[in-house]
């Protein structure tokens, strides 16, 4: 009887447990994205929008030097967007007469379709539309890029070996911190669970708050030079912005991807003639050194590199954005 009492009691405690999880995580699971700080604010509201089949892509388009050719296009890194270039953005316009940057489909300020099949192939014709809409089809475009966005550039590298019209003309390549080698990468633990995660990702995805971000983002960052946290919330607002948490798993597929046409991407590298430099955080675990330089050298031995501060890694842009500065400079000024 005693037994019998207990069992009861410990059902009832577990509906009322059920009864009271169920609202809480109904109420967690729509917690609306964090309001942009003044500066995200400011980013956004200085951009534009353009449209591709029915999806409006964030863009911002800055004129600076009056008077020079010369075209600069940034690329940005898997999860964050083109807010990644604030720091060196002034810097960029005291060189080049456009400065222009986007937000890829699924990240920042741009639409975060779901379902949707995200991929590297998409996200180049996005670039080469943009560059049509802006009147740039024909110019000739210098690339800036950084992780996701070095896989983008590989992609409209092999467009334009190939000559295709309506392709852009590319004068030369920066790369940073990418991982262009499959062999050579190593993607964080939470990347590989909502990669390959199968019917638990959209599960991961729903309950991925600020805390579980910022702790799988902050140690690819070097010790001295980590972001603080009003800058980790910047890069939060960003993924929450459209509910872009939803789409992190179908964009995690450029992995897949970067292995299935590693051939035709590497290949690209190798075998083009313009200017090519690659500028390294050697403390990255992203794209550990020596392993990933020792290859790059190896593969690419026409390509300059420029390696930055033994303490600096994944995000050099972020953090020497000085020395990042620098080592472009003195790429771009070297031809």
């Amino acid at each position: 009887m005693v037994r019998r009492d207990r069992l009861r009691r410990m059902r009832e405690w577990w509906v009322q447990v059920g009864l009271l999880a169920v609202p809480l995580l109904a109420a967690y699971l729509h917690i609306p994205p964090p309001q942009l700080s003044p500066a995200l604010h400011s980013w956004k509201s200085s951009g534009k929008f353009f449209t591709y089949k029915g999806l409006r892509i964030f863009y911002q388009d800055s004129v600076g030097v009056v008077g020079s050719p010369e075209i600069v296009v940034l690329l940005h890194g898997f999860p964050t967007s083109s807010y990644d270039w604030y720091k060196i953005w002034e810097g960029l316009t005291l060189r080049f007469h456009r400065v222009i940057a986007l937000d890829f489909l699924g990240f920042g300020f741009s639409d975060k379709p779901r379902p949707h099949h995200y991929s590297i192939f998409e996200q180049a014709s996005i670039v080469e539309v943009l560059l049509r809409h802006l009147g740039l089809p024909n110019r000739r475009i210098n690339l800036l890029s950084h992780d996701y966005g070095d896989i983008v550039a590989q992609e409209l590298l092999y467009r334009f070996k190939q000559n295709r019209s309506g392709r852009l003309t590319i004068k030369s390549l920066c790369l940073s911190n990418g991982g262009i080698f499959p062999e050579t990468h190593r993607p964080l633990l939470l990347q590989k669970l909502l990669k390959d995660g199968g019917m638990l990702s959209p599960i991961l995805t729903r309950l991925m708050n600020f805390f579980v971000f910022s702790r799988g983002l902050t140690p690819v960052f070097g010790p001295y030079t980590r972001p603080s946290e009003s800058e980790l919330w910047d890069m939060w607002a960003g993924i929450r912005n459209n509910d872009g948490n939803l789409v992190i798993d179908s964009l995690l597929q450029y992995i897949n991807q970067r292995k299935k046409f590693r051939r035709r991407w590497v290949g690209a590298l190798a075998s083009v003639s313009i200017p090519i430099h690659f500028i390294y955080g050697p403390l990255d675990p992203v794209n550990p050194y020596p392993e990933f330089l020792e290859l790059y050298r190896k593969t690419l031995p026409r390509s300059t590199v420029s390696i930055l501060d033994d303490h600096i890694s994944h995000y050099p842009q972020l953090e020497d954005p000085m020395g990042f500065l620098n080592a472009y400079m003195g790429f771009i000024n070297s031809f």
